[in-house]
């Protein structure tokens, strides 16, 4: 499970947050992890939890945004949605894709308390 180490990734990042501004404990941790990134989100909060025990942010709450996929579809010249890598184009159908969102998982706010 990939999660775990994702979880461990996500308390350094909060660990050396802290150096730069000492608190007590951090209360929200809010995550972007786009549509396409193939991290289960359930999975990687169950991971936080158990990665935050006896660390700062132990009690911390995710709040995780779920931007969806993006793609330019390079047959048509359109930007479109994606659900799934397998997606074909919504307009012509085509597979030749390039993703250009979705794929994203990073730490884009810390609430401290």
């Amino acid at each position: 499970m990939h999660e775990t180490a994702l979880a461990a990734g996500v308390i350094d990042i909060v660990r050396d947050a802290l150096r730069e501004r000492p608190a007590e404990r951090v209360a929200v941790v809010r995550l972007s992890i786009g549509g396409l990134s193939h991290v289960e989100p359930r999975a990687l909060e169950f991971c936080f939890d158990a990665a935050a025990r006896g660390t700062p942010a132990e009690g911390a709450r995710l709040a995780i945004d779920r931007p969806p996929g993006r793609a330019h579809c390079l047959t048509c010249d359109r930007e479109v949605g994606l659900a799934s890598r397998a997606d074909a184009c919504p307009g012509c159908g085509g597979h030749r894709l390039l993703v250009t969102g979705g794929e994203e998982m990073r730490v884009t706010e810390l609430e401290l308390a």
